[in-house]
């Protein structure tokens, strides 16, 4: 499989055709094994469509988390907290392949070091694009800011709705899961840490 830049998506028509053959003809598989006509109209082109699919929600596995945020690193005397809250997230639950989605929210207090704000959401991508659990994804994008910036702190929140419990399992359509990774003066400081938890809770900055 052919390597992508490593600090950017891919567009879904840029994937390794093997690898589409590949997940293809075992979709196709599935989809006979579970009753269906792979030769039929609304069909015959569903192997192919997953197949793209699955490279596009997994395609954080190709990424590089460094190679992401060192591509816009700054020195800068600023001390206080950076927070980018309400990040969209989609990942896929690595029991059933079924998809969990939510908001992450990222904090961190700098240490002589910045980051592009942006580069935040794209390493909850990295890590949502994978076949995943929730509570390592929030340790993950917690570690991978701590070990490029080495700020003083990071914080990680993530709530999300998990269909595998939704559609499947005990089936409760409106519970929401809540996972939390601290570092450094999040984890020292209760005047700190309060402050990330109100900040994303009712976003009054004064």
């Amino acid at each position: 499989m052919k390597r992508p830049d490593q600090t950017r998506f891919n567009d879904i028509h840029e994937y390794d055709p093997e690898a589409v053959e590949k997940i293809t003809s075992q979709v196709a598989c599935i989809l006979e094994a579970i009753g269906e006509d792979v030769g039929r109209e609304g069909i015959h082109k569903t192997p192919g469509r997953v197949a793209r699919s699955m490279l596009f929600l997994t395609q954080g596995y190709q990424m590089d988390y460094r190679a992401i945020l060192e591509s816009a690193l700054f020195e800068e005397d600023y001390s206080e907290m950076i927070l980018v809250k309400d990040i969209e997230m989609f990942s896929l639950c690595e029991h059933h392949m079924i998809p969990f989605f939510g908001k992450a929210h990222v904090a961190y207090i700098p240490d002589g070091k910045i980051v592009g704000l942006s580069k935040l959401p794209r390493v909850v991508d990295v890590f949502a694009r994978r076949l995943q659990i929730q509570e390592r994804m929030t340790i993950q994008i917690r570690d991978a800011i701590d070990e490029v910036l080495q700020p003083q702190g990071v914080a990680v929140v993530i709530e999300a709705s998990h269909l595998c419990m939704v559609m499947r399992g005990v089936q409760k359509q409106h519970s929401i899961s809540t996972t939390s990774a601290m570092s450094g003066v999040f984890l020292r400081n209760e005047n700190t840490r309060a402050e990330f938890m109100r900040l994303i809770r009712n976003g009054k900055v004064l």
